[in-house]
């Protein structure tokens, strides 16, 4: 049975008082102009916020009022509306009993849209429910996934070299050809299925039977398994030259880039490929430039840290470090640092392998290998510019070091990262790298060692008690109280799909240098330097503040112990604050 309102909504909203009679005609009048559904225009109009409308229609319609946010949604029940048709009626499937499927809709007044979402579901009975059209938009993004269409285009491209009895090279370097619109239609569903769920990469791997195409979402990997594995070739070449890279080259590596636009979004790809035993692994890193860059106010470094470093790139010379493993955030702090920075009075030049963002005012460089024109010879030529402040992309090798570390000591700021466990171990790498110590303990001032843990989904979080061998671990690991903390966990929902995290937070430690550990790197003596940082009152373990983020519920056990094991690997291990503090 479709619901049916006795009187117009306009007048029944003013003739329950939610609206008054100037606020109809208001909308009225704007929605001849732009042809919006009364509704949406009396909310753009702030006449009524959109949880008024839909609870009162939710009343009049007598149908329920739902928020599908915490619902876990099941794929097969979401596709009984196809994806275009959904978004057209702002419709989702959400249950299925076998005899009627209940439909969820921000306009459940719209007569046309429910007599041909009705045929979509014939034979069964449809059903409905009011909900939010933002909560609707969400979920479109985070239930539609494009694995389906990718297999089944992927399907079609298999077909398409079998018909040809081979594979031809002209044919897919031929806008033309049906093969290439195949494999271009392929890619996008891979991009757009990978910009829809947020992932960071995409690998293509071929293996003997199956060709894996994995996403990498909040640092974990998702697999999506084709049985196609011929394409995977189709794939490479297309990529190729999308990149500009050699298509016949298949025994060597080769690195490029290209720029693409997805659904609204303008997105930058590095791409690697590899040759393996079963054809050529390509990843990509896909950076999302209308995102925009992150301040340091938004990489959620705790207010008390962001106050300590915000002090320390005031200094006018000296070298900050960023320290971390590979995809924990390093350049996205630094960018946050120069966004900081970057004024009209100050000169800012960068030395990148790869640039990854465009930055106003900012003098740029991207080192390019092949032509010589690497760290150290782009740094010497740097400090001849007359900068302010310098930020190297990597400390690799020890000319980058000292170049960098004298920069600082004659009147530069100078930013860079190290592929280091954590803060104290930082220091020490670079006397390992060949750096005088007498260099190290003059220039260096302060070092941010940081890592990324997933955040436990704000839909679907719930606290749940600690079992008796968790809480064993934690008083094993660290001396912090948690009786009164409140532990939580994400019960898994269509807003995180399903695995109970949603984005990821940083954790952070600060290393600033004080007089004891100076005299301790000047000396060259690693243990009196390591054992100076931990006895620091303002130094807190990455550990230590991951532990925080877990009694603050924003984070999880299975997060925290991760993070503990890699801290507990590095070359000071954490039981040594532990000593010293006794």
């Amino acid at each position: 049975m479709k619901p049916k309102l006795k009187m117009r909504l306009g007048d029944l909203l003013v003739q329950e008082q939610i609206i008054s009679e100037a606020q109809l005609m208001q909308a009225l009048a704007e929605q001849k102009n732009s042809g919006k559904k009364l509704g949406r225009t009396l909310i753009d109009l702030s006449s009524i916020t959109e949880d008024q409308l839909l609870k009162f229609l939710s009343q009049q319609l007598n149908i329920p009022f739902l928020d599908i946010s915490r619902r876990a949604i099941a794929p097969q029940v979401v596709n009984l509306l196809p994806e275009v048709q959904a978004r057209r009626y702002r419709a989702l499937a959400v249950e299925d009993d076998g005899e009627s499927v209940l439909v969820a809709m921000s306009d459940p007044a719209d007569l046309q849209a429910l007599d041909n979402i009705e045929v979509m579901l014939a034979p069964k009975r449809l059903t409905l429910a009011v909900v939010t059209e933002t909560q609707l938009l969400d979920a479109f993004d985070n239930l539609y996934r494009r694995t389906g269409e990718i297999a089944q285009i992927a399907g079609k491209l298999e077909e398409e070299y079998a018909a040809d009895d081979q594979f031809d090279l002209a044919s897919l370097t031929d806008a033309d050809s049906d093969n290439e619109t195949t494999v271009v239609k392929l890619l996008q569903s891979i991009f757009e299925d990978a910009v829809q769920m947020r992932a960071s990469d995409i690998h293509i791997e071929p293996g003997e039977k199956v060709l894996r195409i994995r996403q990498r979402i909040d640092g974990q990997l998702q697999e999506n398994i084709l049985q196609e594995v011929n394409i995977a070739a189709a794939l490479v070449l297309r990529l190729k030259l999308m990149a500009g890279l050699d298509i016949s080259e298949k025994r060597l590596p080769q690195d490029g880039r290209f720029h693409m636009e997805i659904k609204g979004h303008k997105i930058d790809v590095r791409m690697s490929t590899m040759p393996i035993y079963h054809g050529e692994s390509v990843v990509m890193r896909l950076l999302d430039q209308s995102a925009g860059l992150l301040t340091l106010n938004e990489t959620g470094m705790p207010p008390e840290m962001l106050a300590r470093v915000r002090k320390q790139i005031k200094r006018p010379h000296g070298m900050l470090l960023v320290t971390g493993p590979t995809g924990s955030g390093k350049t996205t702090t630094l960018y946050g640092v120069l966004s900081e920075l970057n004024t009209a009075d100050r000169k800012i030049i960068t030395v990148e392998d790869p640039v990854e963002y465009q930055l106003p005012r900012i003098n740029q460089v991207q080192v390019n290998h092949k032509i010589g024109l690497d760290f150290s010879n782009v740094l010497r030529t740097t400090l001849r510019q007359d900068p302010d402040i310098i930020m190297v992309g990597e400390m690799r090798d020890q000319e980058t070091v000292e170049i960098g570390l004298r920069g600082a000591l004659t009147g530069h700021f100078v930013l860079s990262t190290l592929h280091t466990n954590d803060a104290v171990t930082s220091a020490l790498r670079l006397l390992d790298m060949g750096a005088a110590s007498y260099l190290v303990a003059s220039a260096l001032r302060v070092i941010i060692a940081q890592r990324l843990v997933r955040r436990v989904c704000h839909n679907c979080a719930q606290a749940y008690e600690m079992g008796p061998q968790d809480q064993a671990w934690l008083k094993s690991v660290t001396k912090q109280d948690f009786s009164q903390a409140t532990f939580k966990m994400g019960a898994g929902c269509q807003s995180c799909n399903g695995s109970g995290y949603r984005g990821r937070i940083g954790v952070f430690e600060i290393l600033e240098l004080d007089e004891s550990m100076i005299e301790a790197m000047r000396t060259g003596n690693p243990q009196d330097f390591a054992a100076a940082a931990y006895a620091s009152p303002n130094f807190t373990p990455l550990a230590e503040s991951a532990l925080t983020y877990l009694a603050q519920g924003l984070t999880t056990l299975e997060e925290v112990a991760k993070l503990v094991e890699d801290a507990s690997d590095a070359q000071i291990p954490l039981m040594l604050h532990q000593g010293v503090e006794e």
